[in-house]
């Protein structure tokens, strides 16, 4: 099996020997044991999966720890968060750095632990599946803002994305890239296996029901956040529905787009919007079964702007840059007009606000750019460069401040 190396590499190395202990969150399958596995061939390494395992770490953890010394990577640890008291104890009574990796797929559950027995002793990760960038081959590693320096060191390394339609379809799980794995086998085992290990321990529904709601929020990618419709289309209470979504965003399976806050905007619409963090699993949970019938669908829009805004957000992490207080999306009324407006993302920076189109278009007109003029409403902020990220062949500037840009700069 072919071991893709991973963007943040350096980082983490970095962030290890800087650090007594070094946690890295991600969903299942993104490959955090495997990066751990090539990159810290040194470690120790015990899975928390095992039941037996984690009994040991529970009533035995001084006997536990002899078995299992450090330097340790233990995974999941999140379903044995006991264990943290130990570790505490551990690396208090040492000045050494790296002596313990940890990794897991429920991320509020983790940092809830991590701040409680380990604040200030953590350097927290988080790692995505596979970025265009790393599927290509590509070294460039800065994160996505359109400011001059960005556009004019990132076209340097430009390589054409070919077979963008492919990757859509497929997703960015490792383990597709890896080896030769049928696409609806390898997925089919992916949400049995997730709701059988994750989401039966987080909640209580029956797999056709919470199957069903997976459906209906892939269904529904690329848009805003109706708790109401969902639950309609499911069967169950709203509140349901507002827990089983937060279980999905801890667990790495969805993103919420947060609308940008600010004053001048009065009329702005306050619901978030909803990304599948993955296309792939998107895909085959509505049904998509090939690439090409993707292409050509109703749904095309929406998992393009869907695959886009997960590459962007892969570009922040593969830096090790937190990216919840720096992306957010608008709609609402303020332009004026009687219709509502959207900014498909905003992207905040060194208090410039830089808009964002995507669209799935070769074919880009400066109209799509219209609502950026909203943002001069924030008196605080300034405005950047405009990109409309698009099927276009090459950098074309629509206006002065307003670019369109081929997909391959993010």
């Amino acid at each position: 099996m072919a071991y893709i190396e991973r963007a943040i590499t350096p980082i983490l190395k970095k962030r290890v020997q800087e650090s007594k202990c070094t946690l890295i969150t991600g969903a299942r399958q993104v490959g955090k044991s495997t990066l751990v596995r090539n990159e810290f061939k040194d470690y120790n390494r015990v899975n928390f999966d095992d039941r037996l395992t984690r009994l040991q770490a529970k009533e035995e953890p001084k006997l536990f720890f002899l078995n299992n010394p450090c330097p340790l990577f233990i995974d999941e640890v999140q379903k044995e968060n006991s264990i943290l008291e130990e570790v505490k104890m551990i690396v208090d009574e040492s000045d050494k750095r790296g002596m313990f990796i940890m990794s897991g797929s429920q991320k509020l559950e983790l940092m809830k632990g991590m701040s409680e027995s380990l604040a200030g002793r953590v350097s927290v990760n988080e790692l995505s599946g596979l970025s265009l960038r790393e599927i290509h081959g590509v070294k460039y590693n800065r994160h996505f803002v359109p400011t001059n320096d960005y556009l004019e060191s990132r076209e340097k390394e430009i390589r054409p994305y070919d077979n963008l339609w492919e990757i859509i379809h497929k997703g960015s799980y490792p383990e597709l890239y890896d080896v030769e794995r049928d696409w609806q086998e390898y997925y089919s085992s992916y949400v049995s296996t997730y709701l059988e290990r994750d989401i039966n321990e987080l909640i209580s529904a029956d797999s056709i029901t919470f199957t069903k709601f997976l459906t209906a929020v892939a269904a529904r990618t690329g848009e805003l956040l109706n708790y109401a419709n969902v639950a309609g289309e499911v069967g169950v209470s709203e509140p349901t529905i507002k827990k089983w979504i937060s279980i999905l965003e801890r667990t790495g399976i969805v993103f919420l787009l947060q609308p940008y806050s600010a004053s001048a905007l009065s009329r702005a619409i306050k619901t978030p919007k909803l990304y599948f963090r993955d296309t792939g699993l998107a895909c085959y949970l509505t049904r998509w079964l090939t690439a090409d019938a993707l292409k050509c669908s109703a749904v095309a829009g929406n998992m393009f702007e869907t695959f886009m805004v997960s590459e962007i957000l892969k570009s922040y992490i593969n830096e090790g840059k937190d990216y919840k207080f720096s992306i957010f999306y608008y709609r609402g009324k303020d332009k004026g007009s009687f219709g509502e407006n959207e900014i498909d993302l905003i992207i905040e920076e060194d208090g410039i606000l830089y808009p964002i189109e995507i669209k799935m278009s070769g074919n880009p007109k400066a109209n799509m750019g219209a609502t950026n003029p909203v943002l001069d409403k924030i008196k605080e902020k300034s405005r950047g460069m405009g990109v409309i990220l698009c099927l276009i062949d090459k950098k074309t500037y629509l206006r002065e401040n307003l670019v369109a840009l081929p997909i391959e700069y993010v």
